[in-house]
C-alpha cells in the first residue's frame, strides 16, 4: 500500500495510452448520500479541454457505476502499474456492485480524499468533477479509417447499448511515494 502526495496535474508523469488501456483503471463514483461504486476501465484519455486538465471517460448504460456518476458526478480514477493487479480488476469489472460488496471481494484497500473514494494501490489517482456528459450515437461517426466498421463492430453486435462519455474535470492528482 502507498502513502500519496499531490502534485500539479500539468506534473503528472505517465504514459496516457498504456497506463489506460494496458494499466487498466478503476472509475469510482460517489452519490451524495456517500455510498459508491467501482467499476473497471480501459477505455479513456486525459489532456487539456477548456483550458483545464480533464479525463475523458467511457461507461455503458448497462454499468451500475453509471447511476453513481449521474447522482452526483463526483469521482476518481485509480490507475494501476500495466499488469499489476490484474486479478482484482478482473472481478472488479466483471462483477456488478448491485449484487454483493465486489470491493470488499477484491481484496483492494478503500481510502478517502475528502468524501471522494480511491484505491490505495494505484500508482496515480485522479480526483475530479463530471464536466460534461454525452451518449455516443452513430451518426456521429465518420466513414474514415477505422471508424469505418466501428458502429457495427462495437455496438450493433453488442446488446449492452452505446457508451456515454464523460469529460471529467481533474481537481486534484495523487502519485505514490
Amino acid at each position: 500500500m502507498h502513502t500519496f502526495e499531490t502534485i500539479e496535474p500539468a506534473g503528472l508523469s505517465l504514459a496516457p495510452l498504456s497506463a489506460i488501456d494496458k494499466g487498466w483503471m478503476l472509475l469510482t463514483a460517489v452519490k451524495p448520500d456517500g455510498t459508491f461504486n467501482t467499476m473497471t476501465a480501459s477505455w479513456g484519455g486525459l489532456g487539456t479541454l477548456w483550458n483545464a486538465p480533464v479525463a475523458f471517460v467511457f461507461v455503458r448504460p448497462s454499468r451500475y457505476t453509471k447511476e453513481f456518476i449521474d447522482a452526483d458526478g463526483t469521482v476518481s480514477l485509480s490507475l494501476f502499474k500495466p499488469g499489476a493487479y490484474r486479478r482484482e480488476l478482473g472481478l472488479l469489472g466483471t462483477k456488478s456492485g448491485r449484487d454483493g460488496d465486489k470491493i470488499a471481494e477484491s481484496g483492494l484497500t478503500v481510502v478517502h480524499e475528502g468524501e471522494v473514494p480511491y484505491f490505495a494501490e494505484a500508482g496515480a489517482v485522479l480526483i475530479g468533477t463530471k464536466l460534461y456528459a454525452q451518449l455516443l450515437t452513430e451518426e456521429c461517426f465518420t466513414a474514415q479509417g477505422i471508424a469505418r466498421d466501428l458502429p457495427h463492430r462495437m455496438y450493433e453486435e453488442n446488446p449492452e447499448g452505446w457508451h456515454t462519455m464523460y469529460v471529467i474535470g481533474i481537481d486534484k492528482v495523487l502519485v505514490a511515494r
